[in-house]
């Protein structure tokens, strides 16, 4: 049964057999227990032992004989065991699900049934990173119009059955969420924010929380510098969109149960935020995909043709493709430091990823000298890198961007909390080569491995256009001798040079301008998940 200390510990009966079952400070066990076939050695344990973690116990109830089927079968075998109690747990299955599994547990004696409850619930009640009371949006319009369908059979009863309370809201309209999080939630009477729709769903969250956050700290959220403060409250996703991706991204699955019982258990996974800016004005806030030229084409195109639901992202990357447009401008990036590793470093994100516990652990040791040294780094120029050229696509992926079409996802090594986003640079190839690129988003092959592909990890990029107006000047990376010289100012007035502008997609949203700045927000929020998980053990043998 281990070394832990055991609070409690009983012989009970369970199914058809007698089982040693013991609760420690952080998990539960119960082993069966058989009579040996010679009476001279007593009893002897075998070999079928199983372990739930106690932070992984949905909730503990007195089983009621009536309604049990099961208790009436078993209680034909032995009237030893008139009382018993349910224990819920998570119990993991492939592919990253997560289920309910019931085990209940037969007692000769009332006060030793009621005792095992209390001392279950006493633990549980120590577990103060669980939500207890939920503020929940459910968009009815999104995916395939099922979110509040989803919510009401999936998810709300096992809310209820851990004792959670909820405020539930199904949005009127767009933005409803995200106005109502900015200006009229009393979010000191929640301990977290459920969001039951897509990825739109999820950014109309994350806008209005972090907004509201920034407005009752008195920060300027238009300000490209400015430090933001982090959000206390987390987020949870119940996927009912078309993609999901940030749900699938952050969890391993787009699976409405297992997303609400990682809610329950009171997982917390920080997220990176990027924030865009447009000549000192904020634009939007992207947790996943920033992309310019080839997808912002397709999400454009694609908004023409809204009535053919989500077969239209098909119909308009197909359209894309094929027009093979490349775009001109100039990027420049701030690179990251070497200890957050390199995007074909084949480093997965995954839970507990120490790449990201190192970030968060060096944040909370900088001080005000480092910080201010960093500072003038950024500010003085001379590690800005620049890059002129004609793209068939700029992306910036803060998380690997893994949906189900794309099990690696646009940028497989991306991190999800480590300060950087992963900024990918396609230049001018032909459609062939092109199409080969697109072909290593659905296979094992490093994507990044063809000459028209540069990819680099940044903590904040610019991007300017090419256009009537503006042509770019010699790269300022190659004049160390002029400091002064700013990676962003490097264009001239002419009227000799035209080209077409291509649009940015952020997290599925059109951006209206195309000159861009963007600064990552180490850890600016955190959702209810703890990344992908390397193991799927559905139980633990003791």
């Amino acid at each position: 049964m281990g070394n832990q200390a055991k609070m409690i510990r009983s012989e009970l009966f369970q199914k058809h057999r007698k089982v040693e079952v013991a609760l420690c400070p952080a998990v539960l066990v119960w082993k069966e227990i058989e009579k040996s076939r010679k009476p001279s050695t007593g009893t002897s344990e075998s070999g079928h032992g199983h372990a739930v973690k106690v932070c992984e116990i949905v909730a503990v109830h007195k089983t009621e004989d009536e309604a049990d089927a099961q208790t009436k079968k078993i209680k034909q075998h032995s009237q030893q065991y008139p009382y018993a109690f349910t224990v819920c747990y998570v119990r993991r299955t492939q592919q990253h699900l997560w289920h309910c599994s019931d085990v209940t547990f037969h007692c000769a004696d009332q006060q030793i049934c009621e005792k095992w409850i209390q001392v279950i619930n006493e633990q549980l009640s120590l577990l103060t990173h669980r939500p207890k009371n939920l503020l929940v949006y459910i968009n009815p319009y999104g995916g395939k119009r099922r979110g509040k369908h989803i919510y009401e059979q999936k998810v709300a009863p096992v809310f209820r059955r851990a004792g959670i309370f909820t405020d539930v809201i199904v949005t009127e309209h767009a933005n409803h969420a995200r106005d109502h999080l900015k200006t009229e939630a009393n979010l000191d009477d929640y301990d977290g924010v459920v969001c039951v729709g897509g990825d739109g769903m999820f950014s109309e969250i994350l806008h209005g929380l972090v907004t509201r956050i920034q407005t009752d700290h008195d920060v300027d959220q238009n300000l490209p510098d400015a430090e933001l403060v982090p959000c206390s409250l987390r987020i949870g996703i119940i996927p009912a969109g078309s993609t999901d991706c940030i749900c699938f991204a952050t969890v391993g699955t787009n699976d409405p149960l297992t997303s609400a019982l990682h809610i329950i258990v009171g997982d917390s996974q920080p997220m990176d935020v990027c924030s865009v800016h447009h000549d000192n004005v904020l634009l939007k806030y992207s947790v996943s995909l920033l992309g310019y030229g080839f997808y912002g084409d397709i999400l454009t195109d694609s908004e023409r043709n809204r009535w053919l639901g989500p077969a239209r992202y098909d119909l308009s990357g197909f359209k894309t493709f094929l027009s093979h447009n490349d775009y001109e401008g100039t990027v420049s990036f701030l690179p990251a430091e070497d200890n957050v590793g390199h995007p074909r470093d084949k480093l997965r994100c995954r839970s507990g990823c120490r790449i990201c516990q190192h970030k968060n652990s060096s944040k909370d040791k900088h001080n005000e000298v480092s910080e201010e040294k960093e500072k003038q780094a950024e500010d003085g120029g001379r590690n800005w890198s620049v890059i002129h050229g004609r793209f068939i696509a700029i992306n910036a992926a803060s998380m690997s961007c893994a949906c189900p079409r794309s099990p690696k996802g646009l940028s497989p090594s991306a991190h999800l909390a480590d300060g950087t986003t992963d900024l990918i640079l396609v230049r001018k190839c032909s459609r062939l080569d092109f199409f080969k690129h697109l072909l290593r988003h659905i296979n094992q092959e490093d994507q990044f491995d063809h000459w028209f592909v540069e990819v680099h990890r940044v903590r904040k990029f610019h991007f300017q256009p090419w256009n009537h107006d503006l042509i770019p000047l010699e790269d300022p990376s190659k004049h160390p001798e002029n400091p002064d010289l700013d990676p962003t100012s490097s264009f001239q007035e002419t009227n000799d040079y035209s080209t077409a502008q291509s649009s940015w997609t952020c997290d599925g949203e059109i951006l209206h301008h195309a000159a861009i700045q963007v600064s990552v927000q180490c850890q600016l929020i955190r959702l209810f998940a703890r990344g992908i998980e390397e193991q799927q053990d559905a139980e633990v043998a003791v």
